[in-house]
């Protein structure tokens, strides 16, 4: 049995706002806006070239068990890029305040792309909090 991750509920206070960054300072493209329920509303996006996806909802009750997680409490969500620096230089382009390239070397965090594979970094924030990371792979997903 394979035991895919498909969707990561993200927090947020204001879908309008949230749905405005994504597609404008991000580049992603919303697969869903659609009340699924009478006052339940789920945007949802796929990075380009995603296996998973992201949903942000309203009025969804919780299912058994589970906590609310507060808007901007979600933290360490990554996505992978072949290139870091066009990454970075897109999301700049764009107006998110991304930090610049990062590599994690034997002194902790240092600015710059690192040698190794896997190792170079940015990262950002939505207007909520939310902190995501972008990483440098070595091959796009579909030749690893």
């Amino acid at each position: 049995m394979e035991w895919t991750l498909e969707v990561v509920t993200l927090p947020v206070s204001d879908l309008d706002r949230a749905k405005e960054f994504y597609e404008t300072k991000c580049g992603f493209k919303a697969d869903l806006d659609s009340e699924v329920a009478p006052g339940v509303r789920v945007i949802q996006f796929t990075p380009p070239g995603s296996r998973c996806s992201f949903a942000m909802v309203t009025g969804l009750p919780l299912a058994p068990g589970q906590e609310a997680m507060a808007p901007g409490s979600l933290h360490g969500l990554q996505v992978c890029v072949t290139d870091i620096e066009a990454a970075r230089a897109e999301l700049a382009g764009r107006g998110v305040d991304v930090t610049p390239v990062r590599t994690l070397g034997a002194r902790g965090w240092e600015d710059g792309k690192g040698e190794a594979e896997w190792s170079s970094f940015c990262f950002f924030k939505d207007p909520d909090g939310n902190g995501w990371t972008v990483q440098e792979a070595p091959a796009p997903l579909s030749a690893r």
